[in-house]
This record gives C-alpha cells, structure tokens and sequence, in this order.
C-alpha cells in the first residue's frame, strides 16, 4: 500500500476482513419517466405483438401485397394496444391516488393510533419498514397532519400524461424495427430472418438492462428474455393471436 493509499479513507474504509479492497458499486439513480422495469415490460409487449404477425409468414406463397398488409396490421395492432396501455395507465394512477386519499384521510383523522402506525408502515418499502419503530412512525404521521389540503386532491397530472406517452410511444415505436427489413429487402424470406433476428437482439438487449438494474447476471438474463419471448410469441400465434 502505498503512502496516498494509507491517508486515503476512503480506500482504507472500502477494504474489510474479507480483503474487499472495492467499495460496492453505487445503485444508479433514475432519473427518466418509467423505470426500466416499465420500459422494457412495454417493449417486450410490443414486440410479441408485432412478432405474431411476421412469423406467421408463409414464405412460399406470400408476396409483397400481403406482406404490406402483414405490416399495416402489425402497426395497427401495436397502435391501438399502445392506446389501451396508456389510458389503462392513466386510470390506475387515479385509482391509486384515490386509495392513497382514503388512507391518507384516515390516518390524519383517527384516534387508533396503533393502526394509523400499522397503515403508514404499509406505505413504505418492506426493507425500511421493518426497521422503523412506532416512535418515527408517529414522527411520519404528525408530518402527514401538516400536508396542506391541496395534496388530497386526487387529478391527472402533467407527469402522468408524460409516463401515458411514453408507455404508448414504446408499445408502438417498438413494431418499427420488426417492420423495417420488409420495407427494404425484397426477398421475404431474407426480410424475416432480418427481423426475427432484430427481434432476438432487442429481447437479449431488454434482458442484458433488467440484469444491470436489478443486480443480475446480464448473459444470464439476456438470454433467458430471448427464450422467454419465443415462448411467448408461440403461445400468442397457437391461441390465435
């Protein structure tokens, strides 16, 4: 160890009993409108979706008429599924506000304090939750007595039409690149192979960010989204969708 490595605490502080001698790796901070989770679950859909009608091709007997509608549909499929996402979307968020407005309503209202605790440590995550005593929880609920009587107004906002946009851009953008090879390569049978393998490479790609964001092996993950979405798309084309 050298001499700047011994006045450095930081280096002194990162290395344990075990010999670590690397401090753990800081959780990045998201700062977009869905978190990747969102993202990739939205483009996953879209890509099954668009993939029902491409591998459905029959490459003996389709031609470029058919594949022009092949494509419309695909489109129009994701077009209109992106639609229902966001709108789903929307009214979640307002149902979610408004049972939020109950418990908020009771917790400031009540005598019961014991359950006024138990319905704020519902509201945290399970691994804070289980560390915080009655002392913070009432801490947290004399807070909650201050809110001002405009934060129980339950309305959409200008970030919840943000996040219904994005959910719709990415069910819908997410057809375009399974689309493009039948727009510019003549050969179908070439075109399908072209987008089948776009499609494996957008899955492997969905898998490789969810293994970064949730800590996982990333070859791992990758692959299993892969094989995750074949299942997928052959159980959508055998019930008939």
């Amino acid at each position: 160890m050298s001499v700047n490595d011994k006045n450095n605490p930081a280096r002194n502080g990162a290395a344990d009993q075990n010999g670590d001698d690397l401090l753990p790796t800081a959780p990045r901070k998201e700062k977009r409108l869905l978190n990747p989770v969102d993202r990739i679950s939205e483009i996953l859909f879209g890509l099954i979706m668009a993939l029902t009608f491409t591998c459905t091709i029959s490459i003996a007997t389709t031609g470029k008429a058919e594949v022009k509608e092949m494509l419309i549909g695909a489109i129009g499929c994701n077009l209109a599924w992106g639609l229902v996402d966001a709108i789903m979307f929307i009214l979640a968020e307002l149902a979610e506000k408004g049972h939020g407005r109950i418990i908020l309503n009771y917790v400031r209202k009540t005598k019961n304090d014991k359950k006024a605790r138990e319905l704020i440590a519902d509201a945290l995550p399970p691994v804070i939750s289980s560390v915080v005593d009655a002392e913070n929880l009432d801490h947290i609920r004399k807070g909650l007595l201050n809110l001002p009587a405009s934060s129980l107004r339950v309305k959409v906002t200008a970030q919840d039409l943000k996040m219904a946009l994005g959910i719709f851009l990415l069910v819908f953008l997410s057809t375009i690149p399974i689309a493009l090879p039948f727009k510019f390569i003549d050969d179908v049978q070439r075109a399908l192979r072209v987008s089948n393998f776009i499609a494996i490479a957008l899955m492997f790609v969905g898998g490789w960010l969810l293994a970064r964001y949730g800590g996982y092996n990333k070859w791992l993950m990758g692959f299993f989204m892969v094989l995750l979405g074949i299942v997928l798309v052959a159980l959508t084309i055998a019930l008939g969708g």
